[in-house]
């Protein structure tokens, strides 16, 4: 398989749409909380959401590397994947285990955007990173799973049709494996009924469309099961090398944003009668970020690489996030300390993709869960938790 990281013609693509999406079209997004339906619409009907999907089910049927072109593309040009970037990822654990008929019924409509697939319930307020913990309960009678519990940090609830959803089907005292008894299911959260699910947003540091979710006997049809039942905590996890190297893609770009905006910048102000960027105080950290933002791109080519010649690349995914979100906090805070005051003024854009930036060392997965997987699995430490 011929292996490729450039393909220019549809970040050129990428790049034409998002010049129709200012700084000043985010900012207002920003100030105003809302969700920025227009941009979600034109990538949709532009094919780039769907870029994923098989093309037999109305796909472009291309690979990752694809994916992670387009997402770190719309970084680079100052904008936010993150209000769809969920599409990509999660419709991996359908594509791997969802059954035909599933496939055939979500798919071709998630492609063609009549269906919206962004929100992903997994975090629980009690459990936290402890996704073996999870209490969220479903419960099958005559063919029907009825789902009771709590889910926080789902972002997109409200702007998604779909909801994929990792619930316990048997309770934790009674599986052999701390890992087992856990379920995904697909749920059409317009034909839930209203009083069986309240969603409830939370107001962050950046806009988000973060929610909270409460289930009170919602049913879920037992053809809406994906896989196995007890199978889903292995079917979420395969599909996590998918979703670190898709967010380390959008870290690249927003480094190489900054980066860009730092060097512009420092170009341009002139304070005592020369360009700041003269001062090695000044470019110095700037070179330093680039070269960190370059190592982190190359991992995260290989990760790449691996993945899309049907390998398994858990350090290097897991690394690839890592170091692309190091190197991406790293150039967001040159590019601020750059603009001086100025970078607190939201006229220049900075400070909202600070903000923005800032996430990525948290979520998805945080930094020391990345530490304590390279530490147990390829180290061969002890485990740490």
């Amino acid at each position: 398989m011929e292996y490729t990281v450039d393909h220019l013609e549809i970040r050129d693509a990428v790049a034409k749409l998002c010049s129709k999406f200012s700084s000043n079209y985010w900012q207002h997004c920003d100030q105003n909380n809302n969700y920025p339906k227009e941009f979600v619409k034109a990538l949709t009907e532009a094919g780039f959401l769907s870029s994923l999907i098989p093309k037999e089910y109305g796909g472009l049927g291309l690979s990752l590397s694809v994916g992670a072109a387009i997402l770190e593309e719309i970084h680079i040009s100052g904008c936010n994947a993150a209000a769809c970037h969920a599409q990509m990822y999660t419709m991996g654990t359908l594509l791997r285990y969802g059954s035909k008929e599933q496939k055939e019924e979500f798919l071709p409509r998630i492609s063609d955007g009549s269906l919206r697939l962004q929100a992903f319930g997994v975090t629980e307020p009690s459990s936290g990173s402890d996704t073996s913990s999870l209490s969220c309960r479903a419960v099958l009678k005559d063919d029907v799973y009825y789902i009771n519990g709590q889910k926080i940090w789902t972002s997109r609830a409200e702007h998604s049709d779909l909801l994929l959803l990792l619930a316990r089907t048997t309770p934790k005292d009674k599986i052999t494996k701390k890992t087992e008894g856990l379920s995904v299911f697909i749920v059409d959260m317009n034909k839930a009924p209203k009083n069986s699910i309240s969603i409830k947003p939370i107001r962050t540091m950046m806009n988000h469309s973060s929610t909270e979710i409460f289930f009170d006997n919602m049913p879920v049809p037992k053809r809406n099961l994906i896989g196995q039942e007890g199978k889903g905590f292995k079917y979420i996890l395969s599909g996590m090398n998918a979703e670190r190297i898709l967010i380390a893609a959008e870290c690249i770009g927003d480094a190489k944003w900054f980066i860009n905006k730092a060097s512009n910048y420092s170009r341009d102000r002139v304070v005592f009668d020369r360009p700041i960027g003269k001062n090695q105080g000044i470019q110095f950290p700037i070179a330093r970020s680039y070269s960190q933002m370059r190592a982190a791109e190359l991992m995260m080519h290989e990760a790449i690489r691996l993945f899309d010649n049907g390998g398994n690349p858990g350090e290097e995914a897991n690394l690839a996030k890592l170091l692309s979100a190091d190197a991406q906090w790293l150039a967001a805070e040159t590019c601020l300390q750059t603009h001086g005051g100025f970078g607190f003024a939201e006229e220049y854009d900075v400070e909202r993709k600070y903000r923005e930036a800032r996430l990525y060392q948290v979520a998805p997965i945080s930094t020391n869960m990345i530490l304590s997987y390279i530490a147990e699995h390829v180290l061969n430490l002890p485990r740490s938790y």
